[in-house]
């Protein structure tokens, strides 16, 4: 009996040797899996992306990495207008938008180029220019097909026109328009497609959230390009909105766009808290918790439209510190999911929710 058990024990003290000798030995132990670290680009089911300010990009450490980090599609806020490409009639200045597709190819990002033509910022020489009708053509010709061939390849898709009808459901009568007459805007389609035949051309607008009137107005034109046979990939939905505007409009807007059966791109979003433009308007949990809802609802609606239309959702800037609203209407707001300081708000958890 003793020395069966003094047999057993030999036989543990070896096997728990032999156990011991391999838990420890390093090259037998499997590495731990790293897990993918939370981001917008990592967590969503379509592309985030961010409107950049190349300035920024080339200045502030901080800007960059937080584009680096978090979007992967990247529109320029300003660099591809017309104004910053073309200065002068026989003058192009690449330089800012080759910068910002560098940056984009190297570090694995989509470019969806903005824009190839919109009534505002346009360098003097155009809104100056005295030319005849022909003339005209032959420049909304040239300048869209020189920056569509300059980018071809590198820029997948573009906004190819912006902000085309007015609040009112009209056509805007644009600089455009009263030279070349409303059906300028299906030929700029045109002379993009030619210039790169495997871009994505989108028309871009706000309002569609507003209410039938514009956005009635915006589906009827983008109808009328695809029923005169005009190649049009996509349509751009701003949503540079507010947090009083009511779910049910936003998900209509996203909704109708959607039922043209084109690719649908929330394309500059914003979330204005002080929409009244009051001076002494503060920041608030109350207001953040809103402003959150408010993004969760346009995620949720924008995720039910068809996979395959999903182009991805594109926020105007990067934090609240860089946003064009509080400049552009004179008072305080943050309509950003990230904060001045690059942190993270309740809009941006709000995001990520939207998808589950």
């Amino acid at each position: 009996m003793a020395s069966g058990l003094l047999l057993s024990a030999s036989l543990l003290a070896i096997s728990c040797a032999k156990y011991q000798s391999t838990s420890i030995d390093p090259g037998v132990i499997a590495p731990l899996k790293q897990v993918e670290e939370i981001t917008l680009q990592n967590s969503m089911p379509f592309a985030m992306g961010a409107a950049v300010n190349v300035s920024l990009m080339k200045s502030n450490a901080n800007y960059r990495d937080l584009v680096t980090k978090e979007f992967n599609s990247i529109t320029a806020e300003n660099a591809m207008k017309f104004a910053s490409l073309h200065p002068a009639k026989d003058t192009y200045t690449w330089s800012d938008a080759d910068y910002l597709v560098n940056y984009a190819i190297a570090s694995g990002k989509r470019v969806h180029g903005h824009t190839l033509n919109w009534y505002k910022s346009l360098p003097d020489w155009v809104n100056n220019f005295q030319g005849t009708t022909a003339e005209w053509e032959n420049l909304l010709k040239t300048h869209i097909q020189t920056v569509v061939g300059h980018f071809k390849g590198k820029v997948v898709s573009w906004d190819v026109v912006n902000e085309a009808i007015a609040d009112d459901g009209t056509i805007r009568n644009s600089i455009w328009v009263q030279k070349l007459g409303t059906d300028y805007i299906g030929r700029a389609f045109q002379y993009a497609h030619e210039a790169d035949p495997d871009a994505l051309l989108f028309y871009n607008d706000y309002g569609h959230e507003f209410g039938p009137t514009k956005r009635t107005a915006i589906l009827n034109l983008v109808n009328s390009l695809k029923s005169k046979g005009i190649l049009i990939d996509g349509i751009g939905l701003q949503m540079h909105t507010r947090v009083t505007q009511t779910d049910a409009n936003l998900a209509t807007a996203i909704s109708t766009a959607a039922a043209t059966g084109l690719k649908v791109h929330i394309s500059e979003i914003d979330i204005a808290l002080n929409p009244d433009r009051a001076q002494s308007f503060t920041y608030t949990s109350t207001l953040a918790d809103q402003q959150a809802a408010k993004y969760k609802a346009i995620v949720k609606a924008y995720n039910a439209i068809p996979k395959a239309q999903q182009f991805g959702i594109t926020q105007w800037n990067v934090t609240d510190a860089d946003s064009w609203i509080p400049s552009n209407y004179s008072c305080p707001d943050w309509p950003l999911p990230f904060d001045g300081q690059y942190q993270r708000k309740p809009a941006y958890q709000a995001i990520l929710d939207g998808v589950k």
